[in-house]
């Protein structure tokens, strides 16, 4: 099945998506990260959907405005694809090749989850940011607690899946990583994630005999493709992802986990750390930008001016007087 979150006439409703884009508003729903609190995983999300099928179809989904299928608990960011790093170190840090540390584990940073934005919503220019890219990603949502849990448990755990893109300030990246804690504003401004939930076991044809999800993926920035992958490139499944996530912690109903973004052209700073220089170039107000995956669908977004930053004093530097 495949779930949107819209609003109709100043109401916002969950309805299941038919094939043809008519919508099956679920009863009494508002909100699918509550009905993933309450449902218990897959089995019980399906019997809800299920339920909507009884009851009058709603609007065509080309009435309504589309809103983040869900508002995360937590968004995780992963960095699985190999090509990515090695493009993006280039780009970013001026370093070529991947780090030994990189294969050890699937590394993740957790990001923004109140800046979730939908497809058809305008992205501010991060303030201070001359530098903005995109990045094609997948996310896998979690719709069962748990906690150090295994690759085999947590593919229990992951509900559906959705597009994912994680909007990036490189200038800010570049400057605020040297300190050494990973990245901060330049990833802060937005996170857009749709235009569906598409249940698990939608995408279950797609997985190869290794566990990998062979979805296309395409990357396109005013209507030109710049961008080509296969999700199944990825080095960790999204159950190891899972897994990793839930060492010594939990995860939760609604947690989003991204797979990092993809490679041959996933984002920009990949080609200019491959090409040399800024081409195609940095994201400007009026630019559109569509990423599209096998399976679940298409996110669209038109880059807008953003606010001005608020300036604040440099560090003091202190005499480290002691009491």
């Amino acid at each position: 099945m495949r779930f949107a979150a819209y609003e109709h006439h100043h109401r916002v409703r969950v309805a299941v998506v038919q094939d043809d884009g008519t919508l099956l508003p679920l009863p009494g729903v508002t909100s699918l990260t509550g009905l993933l609190r309450d449902c218990g995983g897959l089995p019980g999300l399906l019997a809800a959907g299920a339920a909507a099928l009884d009851v009058p179809p709603g609007p065509h989904v080309s009435q309504v405005r589309l809103l983040p299928p869900l508002r995360p608990a937590s968004v995780r960011d992963f960095v699985t694809f190999e090509e990515h790093v090695e493009g993006v170190r280039r780009s970013v840090d001026g370093a070529a090749g991947v780090p030994d540390q990189w294969y050890a584990a699937p590394t993740f940073y957790f990001t923004n989850p109140h800046a979730i934005y939908a497809t058809g919503d305008g992205i501010p220019v991060p303030p201070g940011s001359a530098v903005l890219d995109f990045e094609l990603e997948v996310a896998a949502v979690i719709g069962r607690e748990g906690r150090d849990l295994t690759p085999g448990q947590a593919r229990d755990h992951i509900v559906g899946y959705t597009v994912f893109n994680d909007w990036s300030a490189r200038d800010l990246q570049t400057a605020e990583m040297k300190v050494g804690l990973g990245p901060c504003k330049g990833k802060d401004t937005a996170t857009t994630l749709g235009p569906y939930l598409v249940t698990a076991d939608e995408l279950e044809p797609y997985r190869d005999t290794d566990g990998f999800l062979r979805l296309a993926l395409t990357a396109e920035v005013n209507g030109e493709v710049v961008g080509r992958d296969l999700l199944s490139n990825m080095s960790w499944t999204f159950e190891e992802m899972v897994a990793y996530a839930s060492r010594g912690t939990r995860v939760v109903p609604g947690d989003v986990l991204g797979s990092g973004t993809c490679g041959n052209g996933g984002c920009l700073a990949e080609l200019w750390g491959t090409r040399g220089e800024r081409t195609p170039p940095p994201l400007r107000p009026g630019d559109t930008v569509t990423l599209t995956v096998e399976g679940i669908g298409s996110v669209s977004n038109t880059v807008v001016p953003g606010a001005d930053p608020v300036t604040l004093p440099a560090g003091r530097r202190r005499s480290r007087e002691r009491p």
